[in-house]
This record gives C-alpha cells, structure tokens and sequence, in this order.
C-alpha cells in the first residue's frame, strides 16, 4: 500500500480541541482522518450525520427539566388508575 501525504487547512482552535479530543480517545489526528476516508469511501457518503438540527435555549431548558422530571406527568399502570386519577377532586 502506497502512502501519500495530504495537507489541508482548518481553524487553529478547532484543529487543538480535535487533537485534545483524539489524544483522550487514544488516537493521533492521521489515524482519525484515515479511518474517516476509509469509512467514507465503505459507505460511499459522508460517515456521520450533517445537520442544522441544534437546540434553542429554551429547547435545551426543556430536555434538562425533562431529565430533571420537571413537568413530567406520572405514570399509570392500568387505565383504572388513569381513570381514577382523572376523576379525583384536586
């Protein structure tokens, strides 16, 4: 297998948080892009999801009081209990 050397360009902080990040996962950052190629050219696309999908502060709010159970309706095991509960004067 022939090797060739590729250079290419990218933020200074992002290039030192990408290289903390592999050194904490026990990976150098030519070990991380060959396994990106690789995975790429295996399933002939990008190998990880590509999305705008980020929460807003007050979706972020939600999911933490969600994990919190802020808000959070209780459980029933039957819907006698359900039903039971419906009824009740409080």
């Amino acid at each position: 297998m022939a090797l060739t050397t590729t250079t290419f360009r990218m933020d200074t902080v992002v290039k030192e948080n990408l290289r903390n990040l592999l050194t904490e996962l026990g990976m150098d950052m030519s070990t991380y892009f060959v396994m990106a190629a690789k995975q790429a050219v295996r399933e002939q696309g990008i190998p990880f999801k590509i999305t705008m999908d980020i929460p807003n502060s007050e979706t972020i709010q939600a999911m933490k009081d969600t994990k919190n159970g802020v808000g959070v309706s209780k459980g029933f095991t039957s819907v006698a209990a359900l039903m039971e509960d419906l009824d009740a004067d409080n």
